[in-house]
């Protein structure tokens, strides 16, 4: 991601929010044919989302009603190198990614795709994320069992089928060897920083995005 910078004025930081919001809308998509069925996961349920820096990611997923945390780490490489330095190279395999915990009562796996695809990043970006470029900052769902991976790759081919984006999707559906977290000032970094020009300018309106197209699902947390 970005380096930190500052601006003068928190007017600046508004008029930049105001603008980019205008055009980082999200976008329409239908609802998943395919979906885990509530009565087949029984308690808290886990799913791994990759798609850019991870602070917006986390930042959307928080919001979302039914997510009980959502963790911002790295996931598709090992243990020796999940750590932000070494993620930053690009060589270590891992993707800057978030854990999802949720109550598939209140929310389900397919809703939470439709929540990925819509407003959480996009997925037609290869190897980046707007101005994040790199391997570590591709866009990625880390199956955890069968289910999960049967249900991305329905909900692409489905959202591939009805050309809702002008570009291929070129998200990976992988397992998911392992989840680290990422260091502590990295958790819920959006909610700390509301003011950080990176996040006022690249994540706020993901969350904005969020609130306007799935009102059902959003939680003012």
């Amino acid at each position: 991601m970005l380096q930190r910078f500052t601006l003068g004025t928190r007017a600046l930081l508004a008029s930049c929010l105001m603008a980019v919001a205008g055009v980082c809308g999200a976008v329409a998509l239908p609802a998943p044919a395919m979906d885990v069925p509530a009565s087949s996961a029984k308690g808290p349920q886990t799913a791994v989302f990759a798609g850019g820096c991870f602070w917006g990611v986390e930042a959307v997923f928080r919001h979302v009603k039914g997510v009980t945390s959502a963790v911002s780490g790295y996931a598709g490489g090992t243990a020796q190198t999940a750590d932000y330095e070494k993620v930053s190279s690009g060589s270590t395999g891992h993707a800057e990614s978030v854990q999802v915990t949720y109550d598939p009562a209140q929310v389900t796996y397919g809703q939470l795709l439709r929540v990925y695809f819509s407003v959480a990043h996009d997925p037609t970006q290869l190897n980046r994320q707007g101005p994040d470029v790199g391997t570590q900052y591709r866009s990625a769902i880390f199956f955890v069992n069968d289910e999960q991976k049967s249900v991305a790759q329905a909900y692409i081919n489905q959202l591939n089928q009805a050309k809702v984006y002008s570009r291929p999707i070129v998200t990976q559906v992988v397992p998911l060897p392992a989840f680290y977290p990422a260091e502590a000032y990295h958790q819920d970094y959006a909610a700390r920083n509301p003011n950080q020009p990176y996040i006022v300018i690249h994540d706020l309106p993901k969350v904005a995005s969020l609130k306007q197209e799935f009102p059902a699902l959003y939680a003012g947390k």
